[in-house]
């Protein structure tokens, strides 16, 4: 059992459901990561693009997703913001091979990064650059780069290099993803006992400081 499990236990923190938002352009392979994401035996064979949203679940160990799965098609992107009040966390694909439209999916981050109904919450984003196994593929730090990520420094964010078709980098970006939101649920649901908690225990530096002010150290 790990150290946020424990601290889940002593909290009395029960299992908690993440509505997470996957958006990026279209065929950047948001619905064929989620896809992934699920267990083998509820996994979908053939892929077909996302129209509107749709709505996956999966679990992992310690929390349960529900992913909404949003199109990335011009006409559809603008219903984006009617679910940005669902989400707890986002994840935004990236195609790291298609280097004409990176200029495209650049101006859709800015543009959710400013909406009101994101702009002022500390929600975690987890990039993936997808598609690395094409031969036109950028690293994630050229990708980090184009896309002006170190400004973000009001959110806690990860990029992560993977290749959807094989789940290559999936598992790394839900790993931090899930310690991330295990740390919200830890120090916001119950501040008050975890203060108390902390104050008299050895622990107490682990957890004295406001996880988000250290954007730096958790996206390296």
């Amino acid at each position: 059992m790990g150290l946020f499990d424990k601290l889940a236990g002593w909290l009395g923190l029960k299992k908690k459901e993440v509505h997470v938002l996957c958006l990026g352009l279209d065929n950047s392979g948001k619905t064929t990561i989620i896809n992934k994401l699920k267990p083998s035996n509820a996994q979908t064979q053939d892929i077909v693009p996302t129209i509107g949203f749709s709505i996956e679940k999966f679990k992992t160990s310690s929390l349960s997703f529900t992913v909404f799965d949003m199109s990335g098609q011009g006409r559809y992107r603008n219903l984006w913001e009617h679910y940005y009040k669902e989400g707890q966390a986002i994840i935004f694909v990236i195609d790291s091979s298609d280097k004409l439209r990176m200029v495209v999916a650049k101006e859709e981050l800015d543009t959710l990064l400013n909406h009101p109904d994101i702009k002022h919450r500390r929600l975690p984003i987890l990039f993936f650059a997808n598609k690395m196994d094409l031969r036109d593929a950028i690293s994630s730090v050229k990708v980090s780069q184009l896309l002006s990520l170190e400004n973000i420094k009001d959110k806690p964010w990860h990029i992560c290099a993977s290749d959807a078709l094989k789940g290559e980098g999936l598992q790394d970006g839900v790993d931090w993803l899930q310690g991330i939101q295990y740390v919200i649920l830890l120090l916001y649901s119950h501040s008050v006992k975890l203060f108390s908690f902390c104050k008299f225990s050895s622990l107490f530096p682990l957890f004295s400081f406001h996880p988000f002010l250290l954007s730096d150290q958790i996206t390296q």
